[in-house]
C-alpha cells in the first residue's frame, strides 16, 4: 500500500447552510451540491458535510457537530488572511503562530466555524 494523499474528509454540523455560508463566503471554498449531499472544494480536496440529523452510513462511530480541527492552507501572505478574517467579522482564536506542517514550516492563524470546530489557516 502507498498512501500519497487525503482526498476528503467528512465534518458534521448543526446546520449545512451556516456551514456552507461560513467556508463558501468567508473562507472561499467552492460549495457543490449533489442531491441532497453537499461538499466544500478546494484544491484536490473536499470536504463532506453530514448534517447531524441526517448522516449518511457508513459514518463514524459517534459523529458529532464540533469536533473537527483541520487546517487549511492559504496562499498568503498571513496578513491578508487576517485582513480577510477581519472584514467578514470572524475573530481569530490565536495566531499568528508558526507551526509545522506535512511541508515544514509554516504561519498559522486559527478561528472557529459555526458549529466551533477549530480551523487553522496556514501560510508556507
Amino acid at each position: 500500500m502507498d498512501i500519497r494523499r487525503l482526498d476528503h474528509l467528512v465534518l458534521t454540523v448543526g446546520s449545512v447552510d451556516r456551514t456552507t455560508a461560513f467556508y463558501g463566503n468567508v473562507l472561499g471554498l467552492r460549495v457543490v451540491r449533489d442531491g441532497d449531499r453537499t461538499a466544500l472544494h478546494f484544491g484536490e480536496q473536499k470536504i463532506n458535510l453530514h448534517q447531524v440529523d441526517h448522516t449518511f452510513d457508513p459514518k463514524a462511530a459517534a459523529p458529532t457537530p464540533g469536533s473537527g480541527d483541520l487546517c487549511l492552507i492559504s496562499t498568503g501572505p498571513i496578513d491578508a488572511v487576517l485582513a480577510e478574517l477581519a472584514r467578514s467579522g470572524v475573530p481569530t482564536e490565536a495566531g499568528p503562530v508558526r507551526r509545522d506542517g506535512a511541508l515544514g514550516p509554516m504561519t498559522s492563524v486559527y478561528v472557529r466555524d459555526p458549529d466551533r470546530n477549530l480551523v487553522e489557516i496556514a501560510c508556507y
